[in-house]
């Protein structure tokens, strides 16, 4: 798994959020990312961290899902 840092990331389609920690899912042992919009309400979310290290398409071009911008 590629390293998955605390700090600000840019989703590819533009909005900024804060990585505040990985988390282990209680059942599977699955690596989570556990992040915070930095925009609207501010809220707390939950994604695999296999997701959150992808490669996404999109027309015909290819992006990280999440790109890693800088400490706070």
């Amino acid at each position: 798994m590629e390293e998955i840092r605390p700090g600000r990331y840019r989703h590819f389609k533009g909005k900024e959020y804060r990585v505040l920690c990985l988390a282990r899912h209680s059942e599977t042992e699955e690596w989570m990312v556990v992040y915070q919009a930095l925009y609207g309400e501010g809220g707390i979310w939950v994604r695999p961290a296999a997701m959150w290290n992808e490669i996404v398409e999109r027309e015909g071009k290819c992006f990280p899902r999440f790109a890693y911008i800088g400490e706070e």
